[in-house]
Order: C-alpha cells, then structure tokens, then sequence
C-alpha cells in the first residue's frame, strides 16, 4: 500500500514518450529545457519522471488541480473570451519559484510542505474530463498548475480525446520546452502562454531556469502558429527596472508585435515576502514601456478598476474599443465573427469565436466547481 506522495504517484504511470535511451541504462528525457540524463532508479529535476530499469516512467491517469475558469484567467485575452476554460493539473515542476502561486502542487516531491498534495489526487480518464468541459460551458481545455511539458503524454491523451469533441486545448508554461515536445504536443494544442519571468539570466537560473530556454521557447512556439501570449509577473526589486522591462517588450515585439503581453501584479506568497506588492502605478509604467516598443496588445492585469484602459482590446489600426473588461469579466465584445474590427475591417490577431452574439457578457468571471 501506497504510503508516501512518491509512492502513490510512482504507481500513477507509464512509459512515456519524450526520451531516448543511452548507454548502462541511462535516459536522456526531453519533455523539458533541462534534458536530464537521468540514471536507472534515479529522478528528473521535476521529480515526477525517473528511470525505471533503463526506461523513462512518466505521471498518468490522474489530476490534482481541476478547476473550470474563465479563460481570462489563464490569461488569454485572445483566445475565446468570455467561456470558460476547463483547467487541469498534475504535480511537480522543473522550476522551484519561491513566489509561487500554485506552490502546493507543483513543488510535491520537492518541499515537504505540499505534501498535503497527496489529498488532491484525483484518477480521472478523459473522457470523463471532455465531459466536465461540456457540463460547465468550457470552449477550452488547458494543462496548467504545474509545469505541462513534464506531463505532456498525459495530457496529450486528454486533448485527443477534447479535440475529437471539438474542444480547444492549450498551455500555460513556463516557455522551457524543446523542440521534440513541442512537435509532440502542436497537433493539438492552439494557443501557448509563457510565464516570461525576468530578463536576466542570473534570477532565472534561482527560479531554477536558464533565460534563453524560454526565449527560445516563445519564439519556438510563434514559429509553430500556435497563439502566444506572454505574462511577465512585474515584482518590485526582482524585475520591474525600466530596463529590464524595456528589454522584454524588445524582445517580445522582436518575435511579433501581435503577440499580447501581460503586466501583472506580484503580492507575497509562499517563500517570497520580502518584496511590496505590486502597485497600479508600476503596471501602468509597463504597460507604457510595452506600447512605446511597438507593441499592440499589453495589459496590466490583476488590479481590476485600478489600471484604466489597460485591461481592454482596442484595434491597432483605428483605436476602436473592441473588447472592454474589468478582471475576468466581459462587459463590451465587439469583434466579428470574422476576427475583424467592425469600424475599419482590421484584422483582430487571435483565436475569436464565429459567433459573437455567444459572448458571455458580464458574466460572474469566478471558477465553477467540477464534481
């Protein structure tokens, strides 16, 4: 009998994928930027993948987060607004952020104190998952809470069975992938966000990351057509210089200027307490910095009412407002079917519903419960 997180979640497994054998036994995994040469019977950085006599053992079959959310939330402002996301978790994470938000799922096997996590598993199959999506009105299916890449076979095996029930199914990632996962999970996922944490390779590497992985990352997946959207968590003293937000907004807008950026606010939590949290006035001078490089969608998230026009979609050509909102809720929608402006006939970037009459308006923007 399963008595520890790690014996339970040894057992909640397959072979996976993404890997390739070398020699005495040893794996080369590459679900993530790491590519951990992993021995026999030793782990991954995630914790969660580990060689078992000579071949890659990878989690399957179950969840520890399952929550269905508005898709704003995620956050994609482009990408079906107003429904709802149903949104899904496994545990561990090839990252160790001490300002995590979702710490007590993605740190399992790593800090003791989430161990807890053991109480959220969940085994589930997918069809029983595409059937919550349809009972609570989600367009869209997405893998997030823990890092994605280092679960992508199983979720690969949820999206296969989404897609074929006509649902959309997407990322929210850390950005540190390769190009094997990638190619592995693009016949079924439309749209990738990435967490841009910083511009400098030395705070990356404390999160437990390598900057250029994640450049790498973005660009990788705006070259595959998949939707990017990038949120940049904005912390006080860690990377809210106007050089270093300078040096985001470049970058982004060197990959495409089309591409949304997010500005959000940092407030305490888990390990990281020391900053203040992020006040209005900060996004807002990122959110500048962002339109002065040449972008044309940046938002300043998280401060609701707080942030003006910074939470709104208006069209890059004629200033139209096509989308207003205030935190997770529509109040205006005015995109056409068509994914265009109705003032100019612009072309509005992103993944638009046909039917704009089926926008949900001023709806609650809260997570509905899933049974």
């Amino acid at each position: 009998m399963a008595t520890t997180i790690g014996d339970l979640l040894d057992t909640l497994t397959i072979t996976g994928d993404l890997y390739k054998k070398l020699s005495d036994d040893m794996i080369e995994c590459y679900a993530c930027g790491h590519r951990c040469k992993i021995r026999e019977g030793r782990r991954g950085i995630c914790q969660v993948r580990f060689n078992e006599g000579g071949e890659l053992r990878v989690p399957w079959g179950y969840v520890a987060a399952l929550q269905s959310d508005p898709i704003e939330k995620k956050p994609f402002f482009h990408v079906m607004p107003g429904t709802n996301a149903l949104t899904f978790g496994m545990l561990g994470c090839d990252f160790h952020c001490g300002y995590c938000q979702n710490w007590l799922t993605s740190q399992a096997m790593r800090d003791p104190s989430s161990d807890a996590s053991i109480n959220q598993i969940r085994k589930i199959s997918p069809k029983e998952m595409v059937q919550l999506a349809h009972q609570t009105h989600a367009s869209t299916v997405v893998s997030s809470y823990n890092e994605p890449l280092i679960t992508s076979e199983w979720a690969v095996e949820i999206f296969k069975e989404a897609k074929a029930a006509g649902l959309m199914c997407a990322y929210v990632s850390n950005g540190n992938n390769t190009p094997e996962v990638m190619e592995y999970i693009r016949p079924y996922i439309s749209a990738y966000k990435v967490d841009l944490k910083c511009m400098q390779d030395k705070n990356y590497r404390k999160l437990g990351g390598v900057l250029q992985n994640t450049l790498d990352g973005i660009k990788r997946a705006h070259d595959l057509g998949l939707w990017v959207e990038i949120v940049t968590l904005t912390i006080p003293g860690f990377n809210d210089s106007n050089e270093e937000l300078w040096d985001a907004a470049r970058f982004i807008a060197g990959v495409s200027k089309d591409i949304p950026w997010h500005v959000t606010a940092f407030h305490k939590d888990y390990k990281m307490t020391d900053p203040d949290n992020t006040d209005a006035k900060t996004l807002l001078r990122a959110a500048e910095i962002g339109h002065e490089a040449g972008l044309r969608f940046v938002y300043a998230g998280n401060l609701p009412g707080q942030v003006g026009d910074d939470e709104d979609t208006f069209c890059p050509h004629c200033n139209h407002r096509l989308v207003r909102r205030s935190g997770y809720v529509i109040h205006e929608y005015h995109i056409t079917g068509e994914g265009t402006c109705p003032s100019c006939n612009t072309k509005i970037p992103g993944l638009w519903p046909r039917n704009p009459s089926q926008v949900v308006l001023k709806g609650l923007g809260i997570p509905l419960p899933v049974h």
